[in-house]
């Protein structure tokens, strides 16, 4: 089904053309189906199927039908600041020709700027439970005047324990049965369904099956290797792909700092992101990899629900993920929306246990591809870094074992490249 076919505003229309928004995604189509007669929907879909731009079509919709004075505004609660301000980028750039006002609301940051949305009049409330509970004990924000809700990332709400906070914010907003609510998770578990049913008025579920939850477009392969060359085989990998950007994922915080490192010790521009950087850096980080001013990003699963990247050409698995779902959300970064993307997982003897369980999720095996020795690329690192202090980043009590001294030798699969010792033994990440 192609967007003209709906029965829209011609700005929104023209707003949708503008961002290249041809034929809707599944879960796009099912929802709209649903959202833009008025009535509530609970959907499970993960990140990169459309599913913001569903909930914010069906919000200018309903907006665009009604003049300022009389129009209500809408809340959309999400997890982290991270993805309050990603939605509010797709949020602008869908409102271009249409002139609503879009306030972005999260902790960790002054209040200046935020009250200063808030007096220009925001139509749509984008905000983490914290900061918006905090306006509206201050009287910034008045809940009673939304007549519409979003709760995004459901699950990881759940997770990240703001459930109470969720509760209290909606005890605050008119009855459920006078305004439009919707939900979504990248899981419909038992608590997400009760949630839906408390405070969604009888709302239609939609769901995605776990076969159908690895996106199609997405081409994976699968390479095994010793831990000890692995690095190596990421340099030999990203010099021959040569990819315009790519997100790799890390198991451990230190691991994305040191392989950051790394690669940038061998000539590539990259930057680390996990849960321990100041939340003014973090914000930097992801809006310069957005705006492409360095191709590579290596994250912890911080990133992995959430992060809108247009076009991303690669995801890898530097580390594979011990929970099934994380890998899904991980590859979902690519691939977003029915364009192409590719999927690398390094499988070492210290992660491929977890392998059995993800093919088992997906529904299908990944695609093993031979490694062959000029698959791998001398790792510079080894030498440019000799002396620093690669242990910064780590817990006290935990340091020792850095990269320091070696040379590089050779590193086909068969040999370990000197000085190639891992770190120590760093936490796991959040």
């Amino acid at each position: 089904m192609l967007f003209t076919e709906l029965d829209l505003d011609p700005r929104l229309q023209l707003a949708i053309a503008d961002r290249g928004y041809t034929a809707l995604t599944p879960v796009q189509e099912k929802t709209l189906a649903v959202s833009l007669a008025g009535q509530d929907v609970a959907v499970q879909s993960q990140t990169g199927t459309g599913k913001t731009a569903a909930f914010l079509i069906t919000l200018f919709a309903h907006m665009l039908k009604h003049s300022k004075s009389a129009r209500r505004k809408a809340l959309i609660i999400v997890p982290t600041r991270e993805l309050a301000v990603q939605i509010q980028g797709e949020a602008l750039l869908l409102n271009r020709p249409l002139g609503l006002e879009i306030g972005c609301f999260y902790g960790g940051v002054g209040y200046a700027v935020q009250l200063a949305q808030i007096k220009a009049g925001p139509d749509i409330i984008i905000g983490t439970p914290g900061r918006l509970l905090d306006l509206a004990e201050k009287k910034r924000l008045n809940f009673k005047e939304c007549g519409f809700l979003v709760i995004d990332e459901a699950d990881r709400l759940f997770d990240m324990g703001f459930l109470p906070d969720l509760r209290d914010i909606v005890r605050q907003m008119p009855d459920r049965a006078r305004r439009q609510s919707m939900l979504f998770s990248a899981t419909l578990n038992k608590l997400s369904r009760r949630v839906a049913e408390a405070y969604l008025n009888a709302p239609t579920f939609i769901e995605v099956t776990p076969e159908q939850m690895t996106v199609d477009t997405i081409s994976q392969e699968l390479y095994h290797v010793g831990s000890h060359i692995k690095l190596n085989l990421l340099l030999g990998l990203l010099q021959r792909r040569a990819p315009k950007n790519v997100l790799i994922f890390t198991n451990m915080k230190h691991t994305a700092f040191l392989v950051s490192k790394q690669l940038q010790a061998n000539g590539f521009k990259a930057r680390f992101l996990n849960g321990d950087l100041p939340q003014k850096e973090r914000l930097e980080i992801i809006e310069g990899f957005m705006a492409g001013r360095f191709p590579i990003l290596v994250a912890t699963d911080v990133a992995s629900r959430g992060l809108h990247i247009d076009d991303l050409e690669m995801v890898v698995n530097y580390d594979i993920p011990q929970d099934s779902e994380n890998y899904v959300h991980r590859i979902g970064r690519t691939a977003r929306a029915g364009a192409a993307g590719l999927a690398i997982t390094l499988a070492s003897e210290k992660t491929a246990d977890h392998l059995e369980a993800i093919e088992k999720f997906i529904g299908q095996k990944i695609p093993a591809i031979p490694v062959t020795n000029d698959m791998f690329a001398r790792d510079m690192s080894l030498e440019r870094l000799a002396g620093q202090d690669l242990d910064r980043r780590r817990p006290a009590g935990h340091r020792g074992g850095g990269m320091s001294g070696g040379r590089g030798g050779s590193s086909g699969p068969g040999r370990r490249p000197r000085g190639s010792g891992g770190p120590g033994r760093p936490r796991p990440a959040h």
